[in-house]
Parts: structure tokens; C-alpha cells; sequence
């Protein structure tokens, strides 16, 4: 049994060994196709500039292989368009925000100023898991909803005796 992580996935380079591979997801089942995609998410998290046009190829090659995720779980049904759309997102963070302009302390913040609830931030993030969470967030924003990816210049924080 493989353990269906993303580098064995992208190590598939045959349509024999895709097939393979696909065939044994498919006996697995569930189990199976979610390890495959917390492989994905988990290389999509961890993703350098560098990393993007083989994420790109990968999440293709896996909605060729499992066209209907759907029959593994129906939360999945829109599993393909959803990374997608976090990777694009992902890309365009990237783009905005040069490899310089990285170091320090950011955040990640989410309102909704037409309702009545809470702020969400996640603060005292380094970068490559702030531009994640926007790009995670980010496809999913309800009308009147906003997101922001801000660095952090200064901090003033003090704790509670």
C-alpha cells in the first residue's frame, strides 16, 4: 500500500504508473483520496514561488485521475476548484509580495462590517502561513466580507498579571 503523499503523486511520470496509482486509490476508498489531498494541501501550504507551475500540473493530473471525487465523499464534490482557486490565490500573494518584503511578523484579518460579529485575525504569523490562511480564506469570502494580509511594523504587546 503507498501512502498516496503529494511527492509520490508527482513522482508518477507513466500513464501505467497513473494508472496504478489510481486504481489504488480507488480500492481504498475514502482513506486513500484523503491522503492524497492532504498531500496536495499540505504542499499548496508549504508552497514556494518555485513550487507553483508543478502544484499547478498536480492538481490537473489529479482532477484527470479522479474526475468525481464526489464518490469518495460528498464534501468533495468541489474539491478540484476549491484547491485551485487556494493555489491561484496562493500565486497572486506571491506575485504582490516580493521575496524581499517577507521577513516579520504578519496577520491575516476577516470582517464582515454589515453584521453584528466577531473580527477574526490570526496574528503573529511568519509569512508563508499568512499568505496560506489568505489564500485558504479568500475563495470562500461572503458578500460584504473582507480579508487582509497586513505585515506587522510595529508591536507594542504586554500580558496580564
Amino acid at each position: 500500500m503507498i501512502t498516496n503523499t503529494y511527492t509520490e503523486f508527482s513522482m508518477l511520470r507513466s500513464a501505467e504508473a497513473e494508472t496504478a496509482y489510481q486504481q489504488e486509490v480507488i480500492s481504498e476508498g475514502y482513506a486513500g483520496f484523503r491522503r492524497l489531498l492532504d498531500g496536495l494541501t499540505e504542499a499548496i501550504k508549504a508552497a514556494a514561488d518555485a513550487d507553483i507551475p508543478s502544484l499547478e500540473e498536480a492538481l490537473a493530473k489529479a482532477g484527470r485521475l479522479f474526475p468525481e471525487p464526489v464518490q469518495f465523499s460528498p464534501s468533495w464534490e468541489r474539491i478540484w476548484a476549491e484547491l485551485e482557486a487556494t493555489l491561484a490565490t496562493k500565486k497572486h500573494v506571491l506575485t504582490a509580495i516580493s521575496p524581499e518584503e517577507r521577513t516579520g511578523e504578519w496577520q491575516v484579518i476577516m470582517d464582515n462590517p454589515q453584521v453584528v460579529q466577531e473580527v477574526v485575525c490570526y496574528p503573529g504569523l511568519d509569512f508563508h502561513d499568512a499568505a496560506y490562511l489568505y489564500a485558504y480564506f479568500r475563495p470562500q469570502l461572503e458578500k460584504s466580507e473582507y480579508i487582509r494580509l497586513q505585515k506587522i511594523q510595529t508591536v507594542i504587546q504586554e500580558l496580564g498579571c
